[in-house]
């Protein structure tokens, strides 16, 4: 882990971790009991073990990953970014409009509620 320490370079810490899928590293920065919360039906996990439970099987496809952070919000310890995720899959990219709400303490992501439409990424995912 780097030495950031303010919630929003917390917040992109991890996400610059994630985008080459290194779990390891991202999820130094998540508390043990983070809540994280997608659009139904896909639904809430806790910490650690279950953001990688939902995260690992879903990027499984892709071949990389760019978070593109567009507008971002800071109010104390609550972090708002208006994100564009990129997929790049075998033969396309893939983008979704996310806005993303994480809350911080004590130099750790606690919350975590991605608001995003379920349809468009399934639209465009492979199956299976």
């Amino acid at each position: 882990m780097t030495a950031a320490t303010d919630p929003l370079s917390i917040v992109q810490a991890f996400l610059k971790a994630m985008e080459p899928l290194d779990y390891d590293t991202a999820l130094q920065w998540v508390a043990a009991d983070c809540a994280y919360t997608n659009p139904p039906p896909l639904g809430s996990v806790q910490g650690p073990a279950g953001i990688r439970a939902v995260l690992e099987p879903f990027f499984s496809p892709t071949v990389e990953n760019e978070f593109r952070v567009l507008r971002h919000a800071v109010n104390g310890s609550t972090v708002m970014l208006e994100r564009l995720d990129r997929h790049r899959l075998a033969d396309k990219w893939v983008e979704l409009p996310v806005t993303g709400v994480f809350e911080v303490k004590d130099g750790l992501i606690v919350y975590w509620r991605d608001y995003f439409d379920v349809a468009t990424i399934m639209s465009e995912w492979p199956v299976g």
